[in-house]
């Protein structure tokens, strides 16, 4: 137990697998001045407010992940979802084209970009 004292974001992780949403975003706001700088860090904290369907929360987490690391496709994969769940069409249009330009081959990319030129 020890170990995750010494390595917050394995706590942060711990409390998502376990479900403890709750806890998870009280220590996840607890540390957050210390992982202003880290990509994973604020993918975990917008991926435990999307899981909350707190899209308008979630957004910004996202944002800071992608200006961190504007090559991880998860964070894209996310941050287009809740584009989606905050009906922004545009933004969502413009983070499946990122997506396509890292991976041409992403199918699920592709395929959500033609239907959404196509609305």
């Amino acid at each position: 137990m020890v170990g995750l004292f010494k390595h917050p974001k394995r706590k942060l992780k711990k409390f998502m697998k376990d479900g403890e949403y709750v806890e998870a975003i009280k220590f996840g706001e607890s540390i957050e001045s210390e992982y202003l700088d880290d990509s994973d860090f604020m993918f975990i904290m917008g991926s435990i407010y999307f899981i909350l369907e707190d899209s308008k929360v979630a957004l910004p987490y996202f944002e800071k992940s992608y200006q961190l690391n504007d090559s991880d496709i998860e964070t894209l994969s996310l941050k287009t979802n809740t584009h989606l769940a905050l009906e922004q069409k545009d933004e969502a249009i413009t983070c499946c084209k990122r997506i396509i330009q890292l991976d041409p081959k992403n199918s699920e990319a592709i395929s959500l970009l033609e239907e959404l030129e196509n609305i």
